[in-house]
Order: structure tokens, then sequence, then C-alpha cells
């Protein structure tokens, strides 16, 4: 009989945290663990010295406008992509971090959503969140998925007082595969967000649509935008 994930029952009491420090203190912030845990065949590890990269809880939202098919991505240099692409400007959905003492992750995003790209943004669909790499990090990424009226969207955006350049690209969702298959998308965020819109498509194309037929003036319909 197979294994279920978890079976064992191991939980943050299974593990000692013999000491722990901070080295690097920057914006961000590097901690190395000694540590010993529980092992699957019983008993306990031998002591362990773990570096842990620490980061602020952060968070995406991947805008789609549902009458004209079409996603708001961002573009922008990553240092991180410097030793792995053909180019260090990446294609990504619209994010931060939550740096900001009492703001929820939604009006976090709703922020950055102004910040880095001009959008105002309607209801929050809440998607999965994840660990970036547990392996060597604490960073939890949570995503989320807006309907809204992209007519408007574009230009350049981002915070110049934090050396942001952003530039705002409405894509056709028929052109993300392809986006795909060149290797342009190549981040978690994007490829988590528009594989859940790929799956979910048809659903939300009928939902919206229909909201659009019999109320063409909804915001979520992509109507008129005075009123809002």
């Amino acid at each position: 009989m197979a294994e279920r994930p978890g079976a064992h029952g191991f939980g943050p009491q299974d593990v000692e945290i013999l000491s722990r420090e901070s080295p690097f203190r920057g914006f961000f912030r590097l901690d190395r663990l000694r540590l010993r845990h529980r092992l699957f065949a019983g008993g306990w590890s031998r002591e362990l010295t773990r570096e842990l990269f620490v980061r602020t809880e952060a968070a995406g939202v991947l805008p789609w406008d549902p009458v004209r098919d079409e996603v708001l991505l961002i573009e922008q240099f990553r240092a991180g992509a410097l030793d792995y692409r053909d180019t260090p400007w990446c294609l990504e959905v619209i994010a931060g971090i939550a740096d900001q003492q009492g703001e929820s992750l939604e009006d976090m995003i709703r922020r950055e959503a102004q910040e880095e790209a001009g959008l105002t943004l309607e209801a929050l669909i809440p998607l999965p969140s994840y660990l970036v790499s547990p392996g060597g990090s604490n960073e939890r990424m949570t995503l989320f998925f807006a309907v809204t009226d992209l007519s408007a969207a574009g230009g350049l955006h981002g915070n110049a007082a934090e050396g942001e350049d952003i530039r705002v690209l409405r894509v056709p969702l028929a052109e993300i595969p392809a986006l795909m298959e060149a290797g342009r998308l190549d981040n978690a965020p994007c490829l988590i967000a528009l594989q859940w819109l790929q799956l979910h498509h048809a659903a939300l194309r009928r939902q919206y649509l229909s909201v659009h037929d019999t109320c063409p003036d909804s915001p979520l319909a992509g109507g008129p935008r005075e009123n809002r």
C-alpha cells in the first residue's frame, strides 16, 4: 500500500533549534541555524548547519480582461536573471512584499498595482500560496487573480525612489503558450497564475461574458469607467 503524504505526523516540535544567528542584515537577512530533527527511520539526525535567506511574505496578482481576453504583465530588470537568460529583463506578474505594518496582502497588492501599472483592481480571487524555495529560504508567495478592464493599461511605471523602471504590457492569452515555449515566462508566479487561468479559462469566460451581455456597464464587464 502506498504511503500517505504526511503520515509520519512530524511537526515543528520535531525540530530542535540549537542556535540561530543573523550574520547579515540588509534589505534581506541571512540567518545561520544549528539544528537537528527527527528521522523517518526513528531517532534524531546529527547536528546540522543550515543557512536561511529570510524574506518578508510576498504576494502577486495576475489581472485579466475577460472582454479582450488579455492579461497584464510587467517587464523589468532583475539582477538574479543575469546568469541564466539572454536578457535580464523579465516578464512578471505585479508583485510586492508585505513591508508595511498592519497592511493586508490584498491591500498591499492593490497598492503595488497602482505603483507598478497605474491599475485600480476590483475584487481579488485568491490563488494557491506556496514556499518559493524552502531548501534555503522562508519566503512564502501568495497569488491573486483580478478581473478588470485593461483597455487603458500600458506605459511606464514604478517607484523611482526604489529604482523601479517598469514597462506594462497587455498580452493576449492566446500568445501565452508561445511565450512559455520560448522560455520568456520562467518565474514561478507567472507560470502558476497563468496555468491556473488556462485551466479555468473556459468557465471564467462564460461567467464574465454573461455579465457583459446582461450588464455592459459593470466594471467586471469592461464597461464605462467614468462611474467607477
